[in-house]
Parts: structure tokens; sequence; C-alpha cells
């Protein structure tokens, strides 16, 4: 896909957000950049976070890659883009294709969520940290028009 700068984070979902930033901190030696609620960023150094970690409880017993449903495993693999015209560019192409996909906003970047044709969660994203001068996720999520960029 055109205007896919390189992939910008793994986001797994975990049983207990504390083991799992234990586990990478001292298996793979990724720090923490940041926490909001029951997340985690993680980061090897270059970049914001390479890893995302969300926590979803000790009490589920299925385990599963989709998307949805509090289930542990991956949540998405997120690739980022080169620029604004790329996502828009890409939003088209998944929508010439039927594919549902959700266009959010959160401030500190904006993200075109979907599953892949075997339900693995998929985020292309444009980072905005730079841009709008931010550089903490506040928790926003808000729906976008990416046709508009």
């Amino acid at each position: 896909m055109t205007g896919v700068s390189h992939l910008g984070h793994v986001h797994l979902k975990v049983r207990d957000t504390e083991r799992a930033v234990e586990f990478y901190e001292s298996v793979l030696g990724l720090e923490v950049t940041e926490r909001v609620g029951r997340f985690a960023f993680l980061t090897l150094g270059e970049h914001h976070h390479d890893l995302a970690l969300q926590g979803v409880g000790s009490d589920v017993t299925e385990v599963s890659g989709a998307a949805t449903g509090p289930e542990p495993g991956l949540y998405h693999a997120a690739w980022e883009l080169e620029d604004a015209d790329a996502l828009r560019r890409a939003y088209e192409r998944l929508i010439e294709r039927d594919v549902a996909v959700s266009p959010v906003d959160h401030g500190i970047s904006k993200a075109l969520y979907f599953d892949d044709p075997d339900g693995n969660g998929v985020e292309l994203y444009l980072d905005t940290r730079e841009e709008l001068d931010i550089h903490d996720w506040d928790g926003r999520n808000e729906r976008f028009d990416p046709s508009e960029l």
C-alpha cells in the first residue's frame, strides 16, 4: 500500500497490565513512556511507543485475536502513513472494497481501524503530535471524516 512508512506499533490486550509491563521491561528492555488508565505504552527508544498494552482483566477465559471483545491477544498492528493524503487515499480504497472502517481522531493521531479478511485488527494512522504540539494522549477518541483530509 503506498504511503505506509513503517510498522508503527503492535497493540496487545493482556490480562494483567502490570505483569505485562514488567515482562516487556525486564525481558526486552522496553521502557514505559505513558500510562493512561488500563493502557501502558512502551518504547525501544525511537518512537513514543512500539508496544501498546491494554488490560482486559483476569477473569477472561477465551483467547482470540479479534479486535472486538475483552479477550487477551492481538488488538491490532498499526502502520504509520506518510501524510494526510495517504490516509485519505487508504480510506477511499477501504470504502471501495466494502471494508468496514472506523476513523478515529485521538488528538495525537488520526487513525483508521478495520479488520483484515481473517479478523485481525489493523490500524493505519497519521501521527499528529508534532503538527499539533500534543505529546500525551488524553483518552480522546472522536470520529472524523477522512475524505476531508
